[in-house]
């Protein structure tokens, strides 16, 4: 034990030992009753022989306990954690101050982090969950304990027993978990298969030992990924060493799913993602959550006045120009929003990974170059059928169309893909954001190509 300060003068180790070892319970909790601080109690519990040291624990009131045990060395709270029952346990816990509490869970063993979780109030559980350092979007702290786990040397029809025990508390009884001695997780299997085998037959008879589980650090939208290409209702959750911590329920994936395709959504249309729902949210805040990008979006947009500025002797020769300005840029916006738009989902549902990023270039390349053919010729026959006697501004549009729409469908593919790589989301490249980007790049490849056609 740390050092605790005072030392007790009117009770002595030995009595407590002594005590003890005559099991007179009554003379030893009146004695443990004048204790009142874990400073008056240092000297007794530094001398009091090891095995008695558990028991006097026991026997102090819950608040002394709480205090005593948070001074403790990390290996002595182990010993003492796992020799106390549940109610106990959860008492010492909860007398705990909250940076003790996250030194204690930072350092437990998967075992008993698991053992605390199963015993603390769903609201100290959520807080466990923080404490023990899991990030916030990761399935440490989704997890739940209410799952039913058996022994594998068990016979089926004690399994079955405790099946129906603790079955209507947990969260699913699909998949029941088959874990040795520590806990470790050996196997899941499927409650079809303890209804259809001999109860007299040992549960080593129907485990194959294949399971899927998730370590408790992983994002949760891996344990979505995961549990939808293996239509799982519930996926484990481990920690480094195997040890079986929780579960994860397809319906609190559904949550999850939700919740990033909405913050997707919200980050697609340049909205700082909105954590409560639409209609209860206040003006205020969606004017806190839109208008950084709409300020990031106006100073982007002075780039495109800018570029017309430069060009404007151009302009001011081939007037006609202007008549396509905002069908270009359009074309080429819309065509970058496409491929992102394709690439990002693809990222989302596990399809694309940085590792093929030379068939994305590949293929859309091919696929921009078919485009901006089409859809130069569309802008050629527009020329004609508006300005039949200015053929240069047909070429311009032609080829200036090509090179917006081959540019503009690579920046929407690769964009994605390079911010996945740099760990960031793809979903940061909205359509407001494309759009601006390729209406300053279409502008200044259209007069580019202009001034060259017209020999400016």
């Amino acid at each position: 034990m740390q050092d605790l300060g005072l030392q007790v003068s009117y009770i002595t180790a030995e009595e407590i030992d002594s005590l003890i070892e005559k099991k007179d319970w009554k003379k030893l909790k009146d004695l443990v009753l004048k204790i009142n601080t874990a400073r008056e109690l240092s000297d007794i519990w530094d001398n009091i022989k090891e095995e008695n040291k558990i028991i006097l624990f026991r026997f102090l009131p819950t608040a002394l306990a709480g205090d005593v045990f948070s001074k403790l060395d990390q290996p002595e709270q182990e010993k003492i954690l796992k020799n106390l029952n549940d109610i106990q346990l959860k008492n010492i816990i909860m007398e705990l101050e909250p940076d003790e509490r996250t030194e204690l869970f930072e350092e437990l063993p998967g075992t008993i982090t698991q053992k605390l979780l199963n015993i603390l109030p769903y609201e100290e559980r959520q807080e466990a969950l923080a404490l023990l350092g899991y990030p916030e979007d990761s399935v440490g702290r989704l997890m739940t304990p209410d799952y039913i786990a058996v022994k594998e040397d068990w016979y089926i029809h004690q399994c079955l027993a405790h099946i129906r025990e603790f079955g209507k508390d947990a969260e699913t009884i699909n998949m029941i978990y088959v874990v040795d001695n520590n806990w470790h997780l050996l196997d899941s299997i499927t409650i079809r298969k303890f209804i259809l085998a001999d109860p007299e037959e040992k549960l080593k008879k129907i485990m194959d030992y294949k399971f899927l589980s998730i370590h408790a650090e992983k994002d949760q939208e891996e344990a979505a990924a995961i549990m939808k290409k293996y239509d799982l209702v519930a996926l484990p959750v481990i920690d480094s060493k195997g040890v079986l911590l929780g579960i994860v329920t397809i319906d609190d994936i559904m949550d999850v799913v939700e919740e990033e395709t909405t913050e997707d959504f919200q980050k697609g249309a340049a909205v700082a993602p909105i954590d409560i729902s639409y209609t209860n949210v206040s003006p205020w805040i969606l004017y806190v959550k839109r208008v950084g990008w709409l300020s990031i979006l106006l100073f982007a947009g002075l780039l495109s006045s800018e570029i017309i500025s430069k060009f404007e002797k151009t302009l001011e020769s081939i007037i006609a120009l202007a008549f396509f300005i905002p069908i270009l840029i359009d074309s080429g916006g819309n065509t970058a929003t496409q491929s992102a738009t394709l690439v990002i989902r693809a990222i989302a549902v596990k399809d694309l990974t940085f590792k093929k990023w030379f068939r994305v270039v590949k293929k859309e390349l091919i696929t921009g170059l078919l485009l901006g053919v089409t859809l130069g010729a569309i802008f050629f026959v527009l020329r004609y059928i508006i300005f039949k006697d200015i053929f240069l501004l047909g070429v311009t549009l032609a080829i200036s169309t090509f090179l917006v729409i081959l540019i503009a469908n690579l920046i929407g593919a690769v964009l994605p893909m390079l911010l996945t790589k740099m760990k960031l989301d793809p979903a940061l490249i909205s359509s407001p954001l494309l759009t601006t980007i390729l209406d300053s790049l279409g502008l200044f490849i259209y007069f580019t190509v202009a001034k060259l056609v017209f020999r400016l």
